[in-house]
């Protein structure tokens, strides 16, 4: 069994180009395109700091090559371990900050979720270019805004299709996904469906106390802080379709209990 380090580093400014490079032993570097280039077979194991969505047809290659594929929950974890081993700011430096990290703080990914997270992924960026058209919207005069209402109608069909392709994909998927649906009756709202799916795919479901803290659902003080992640307004917006308005913490814990 051979374990795989691997950085992904973009090579062109606008962020388009990507660029793999990879070592077993931190010693000797090769590079490579795709994921699906790096030669690991049955039983190896591939860590890296990122997957981005335009590889994810690479990384479904390897794990059907039996190939188990890793990717860091906390890339703020590299800048610290270089800081500590005094390591370069470059991809064989981030390699080497990898190879320190334990393998706890790696998350083991699957078919199922790498397919989900590329729709989400796509989902998110149709809601940001969404919200941008309708923050212009409100700027703008009466004349203005009639011009802007087909974009803005356009985006809003796109998303309504998307939703409902995530709801089919994670409902294909995750068996108990339907059963969900059902449960929550949240049925035919594809604003809910897609953050039901969201929530889905991004928790690991291993404890209550995992999904909690990864959510934000703890007791804070002014010495503690969350950030809200993009899973959390996730589950907040699924929370509001149930609940309505005017939601509170016990609202969305107890959403989060029932899935």
């Amino acid at each position: 069994m051979l374990k795989f380090y691997a950085d992904v580093h973009k090579t062109k400014k606008n962020g388009e180009g990507f660029r793999i490079t990879y070592t077993t032993d931190g010693i000797t570097f090769r590079h490579v395109d795709s994921f699906g280039e790096i030669p690991a077979g049955p039983g190896d194991k591939l860590f890296m700091d990122t997957i981005p969505p335009q590889h994810t047809d690479g990384s479904i290659e390897l794990l059907r090559r039996g190939v188990e594929v890793y990717y860091l929950r906390r890339l703020t974890l590299i800048e610290k371990i270089r800081r500590e081993h005094k390591l370069p700011k470059s991809a064989r430096g981030d390699i080497k900050a990898l190879m320190s990290i334990e393998e706890r703080w790696f998350r083991r990914v699957t078919e199922d979720f790498l397919v989900l997270r590329r729709m989400i992924l796509a989902y998110r960026s149709l809601s940001k270019t969404h919200q941008q058209l309708l923050n212009k919207y409100r700027a703008l005069s009466d004349a203005e805004r009639e011009v802007l209402k087909p974009a803005i109608s356009s985006i809003e069909k796109q998303m309504e299709e998307m939703a409902r392709q995530i709801a089919e994909e994670a409902g294909r998927r995750y068996p108990s996904y339907n059963g969900l649906v059902e449960l929550l009756g949240i049925g035919g709202r594809s604003s809910a469906l897609e953050s039901l799916a969201e929530v889905f795919t991004y928790a690991e479901w291993s404890s209550w106390h995992r999904v909690r803290n990864y959510f934000g659902l703890w007791d804070r003080d002014r010495r503690t802080h969350y950030h809200k992640t993009k899973a959390r307004h996730a589950l907040e917006t699924l929370t509001l379709s149930i609940k309505g308005y005017r939601i509170n913490g016990r609202d969305i814990e107890e959403v989060l209990k029932t899935i």
